[in-house]
């Protein structure tokens, strides 16, 4: 059996979607989706030793049940070891942030860092040349969700191009994400938020300016208009963590946006739904849609697995 080919990502690091271009996104879904057919053959699997002899450094600001346990699983998966690293160095109190990075390099291959910070991330990214940074999320973005969120959706839709997702909710860093990766591939994408709260002017532009095959973003005051033609209803927490004090104030804003029965009705029939989780269920999105037959949120969540090894692969493996 011939091993996946993993051709080196063209970035040193992945804090961003847009770090990715169209050809490698494109690559990186291809082999997501081997990977995920081999995973049964366990140790005999083409992959099983691509990592051998590296460690990959696990810095974690925030609370992280899908994240975490698949970077750790991905990581042995490939034959390589993680290793946890306190969440309190990432905060560059104790020393700067650039002496972090430089030190980690000399010892691991990666790290994947979940921060508050984007632009902790970033610094630890710039200081070390040797050292792969990986976005676990931050506050402005969640690559890592969005490569799973596509690979998802291909596999229920049959294809990416000329097909529509649609995001109601909060404008945040899964928004982005999605936002980015999406049109890449030729998906057109519907954003729904209530006022206040939409994705940052840049983040449509930027997405607009990777945009392939035609796919356009367009920008809606209300979720029944942007779930009108999509093949899925994506939404997250009205909420984020770190945001937990503005709950009760953001609450009346959200509430139109709420995903329910009646807005799957406004979308076509088979529309998928999708949620990155951990879901607020009667906030965002009621228990009736949640475990509905539409709902492949489990899906998502399996497929961070398959997704991040072809990144580990493509980042860290290939070179």
């Amino acid at each position: 059996m011939n091993p996946p080919t993993a051709p080196a990502a063209r970035a040193k690091d992945f804090l961003s979607i847009l770090d990715l271009s169209h050809e490698d996104l494109g690559r990186l879904l291809e082999l997501a989706a081997r990977l995920k057919a081999d995973r049964p053959l366990g140790r005999q699997a083409p992959t099983a030793d691509a990592l051998a002899g590296f460690h990959v450094a696990m810095l974690f600001e925030k609370p992280s049940l899908r994240t975490r346990v698949t970077f750790e699983i991905a990581v042995r998966e490939l034959g390589g070891w993680t290793m946890d690293v306190p969440g309190q160095f990432g905060l560059g109190i104790r020393e700067p942030l650039p002496d972090v990075a430089r030190n980690l390099e000399r010892w691991v291959k990666a790290l994947v860092i979940r921060t508050f910070g984007h632009d902790r991330a970033a610094t630890l990214a710039a200081a070390a040349p040797n050292l792969h940074v990986i976005n676990a999320l931050s506050d402005q973005e969640h690559p890592c969700q969005a490569l799973a969120d596509m690979l998802t959706f291909r596999e229920h839709v049959g294809s990416w191009r000329g097909r529509t997702l649609a995001y109601v909710g909060d404008g945040n860093n899964v928004a982005t994400s999605l936002v980015h990766a999406a049109p890449q591939l030729g998906v057109h994408v519907h954003v729904a938020s209530p006022a206040g709260f939409e994705l940052p002017a840049r983040v449509v532009d930027d997405a607009t300016r990777v945009a392939r095959d035609g796919a356009a973003i367009r920008v809606f005051r209300t979720a029944r208009e942007a779930v009108a033609g999509a093949d899925a209803v994506y939404t997250d927490v009205w909420t984020s963590m770190g945001q937990e004090d503005q709950a009760a104030e953001r609450a009346p804003a959200f509430t139109p946006f709420q995903v329910n029965r009646e807005l799957m009705a406004a979308a076509p029939s088979g529309a998928l739904f999708m949620h990155c989780l951990p879901a607020h269920r009667g906030e965002e999105v009621t228990s009736e849609v949640f475990d509905s037959g539409a709902s492949v949120v489990f899906d998502q969540a399996e497929n961070r697995l398959h997704t991040q090894k072809a990144l580990l692969l493509m980042l860290v493996g290939a070179r």
